[in-house]
């Protein structure tokens, strides 16, 4: 049997995350190969995984991460079961080292399947699902690309943002910024009415009638009086022509328009843990 030093262990633990005893029995049964000792705690990851794959994972970490050219913008989050886990330093590092990953990826399969430290994001996110002994996964994964990008994260890294403007003009970063905390107090359903899926758009009319109907209003009238609910439904719910939240006696769209004239919001993305 080969001897396992306390260096050696020290060595996989910090490549993996694992506990020193796990480390250690891992090494131990892989005769001191490290790929091997990787893989035996990666299979303990996966049988963790598999008994916890029924557990909600609503706690975690958003993260919003941007490319120096500030053009493009990835936006995801680190699920995880309990608040304890959300909060501790390793895993908030963990979210933010999976962040640099992510920057260079635009759809959720690419980023799990890009290469990470010494095997893959989805290898990763088993392993630490064993080392922590909770179902820990990628949550949302959303892309942006624009002129110029801004992010937000709120402070308790539950809600993160991505804005996207049409170029980087003068001041643009406060704008960014300011339309990001924007995004993610007010979570528009799309960036104008154009955006606004039909579905919804239909249920929102039938809910207005239905409204409506038990008011007593006759049957004629629903159509046009739900035509105008709707339009209050947009200026609510679509971001350019939402209130601004630091001054709700002018639209989005008008704040942006005051800072620039040729500016313009080009789209957004939002994730939310809980």
């Amino acid at each position: 049997m080969a001897k396992i030093t306390a260096a050696e262990v020290n060595k996989l633990r910090k490549m993996t995350g694992a506990g020193m005893m796990d480390c250690k029995k891992a090494l131990v049964e892989a005769e001191g190969d490290f790929e091997k000792a990787v893989e035996i705690l990666r299979k303990k990851g996966q049988k963790v995984a598999a008994k916890r794959a029924d557990r909600e994972s609503t706690e975690g970490v958003a993260v919003a991460v941007i490319n120096d050219d500030k053009t493009k913008g990835v936006t995801f989050t680190l699920n995880c079961e309990t608040d304890f886990v959300a909060k501790n330093q390793d895993f908030v590092d963990l979210a933010k080292k999976l962040g640099e990953v992510a920057i260079n990826y635009s759809t959720k399969d690419d980023f799990m399947a890009a290469p990470f430290e010494n095997g893959t994001v989805a290898d990763k996110i088993i392993e630490q699902t064993g080392v922590i002994g909770e179902k820990i996964e990628i949550g949302d994964f959303k892309a942006l690309e624009a002129g110029y990008i801004g992010s937000y994260v709120h402070a308790n890294n539950k809600i993160a943002t991505l804005v996207g403007l049409s170029d980087a003009v003068e001041g643009v970063e406060e704008v960014a910024h300011d339309v990001a905390m924007q995004v993610a107090a007010m979570n528009p359903v799309a960036l104008d009415e154009k955006g606004v899926p039909t579905e919804v758009i239909e249920k929102e009319i039938e809910i207005a009638k239905e409204q409506l109907r038990n008011e007593g209003k006759p049957e004629q009238m629903l159509d046009k009086i739900a035509q105008g609910k709707l339009k209050k439904f947009f200026k609510e719910n679509t971001l350019v022509n939402q209130m601004f939240i630091k001054d709700n006696k002018t639209s989005v769209a008008d704040y942006v328009k005051s800072k620039n004239p040729d500016l313009k919001v080009t789209g957004f993305a939002r994730v939310a843990l809980g």
